[in-house]
């Protein structure tokens, strides 16, 4: 019964389409990382007046994520001087159900991809 009660919670708070909860963590892991990298964006631009890589965030401290991804997800950065947008693409295997993309830009707008 225990078990039962455990995998329909798990089930019920899981996105659509992926039932297993590491890749429900991983997701909110990825929404997380996005928001600290945007974050840190808005940091330096308040320092600097421009936005930098993903790369130069973390050489100036302004991030502290080891590296540009998390899983079968790859953080990559667009940015200009008046703003930015911060993406995650999935490169894993193909997989139903799993957000392909997600992007966040300096209004702090996150969004989901196909």
């Amino acid at each position: 019964m225990v078990a039962y009660l455990y995998m329909r919670s798990t089930v019920a708070v899981s996105p659509a389409g992926t039932a297993a909860p590491q890749s429900t963590i991983e997701l909110a892991g990825v929404k997380n990382d996005l928001t600290a990298i945007a974050q840190g964006e808005r940091r330096y631009w308040a320092s600097n007046s421009k936005y930098v890589s993903i790369d130069d965030l973390r050489s100036n401290g302004d991030i502290s994520m080891p590296r540009n991804s998390r899983g079968p997800y790859q953080y990559s950065a667009d940015y200009s001087d008046t703003g930015f947008r911060i993406t995650a693409t999935y490169t894993g295997p193909p997989a139903v159900g799993v957000p392909h993309t997600f992007t966040i830009d300096q209004d702090m707008n996150l969004q989901e991809g196909p």
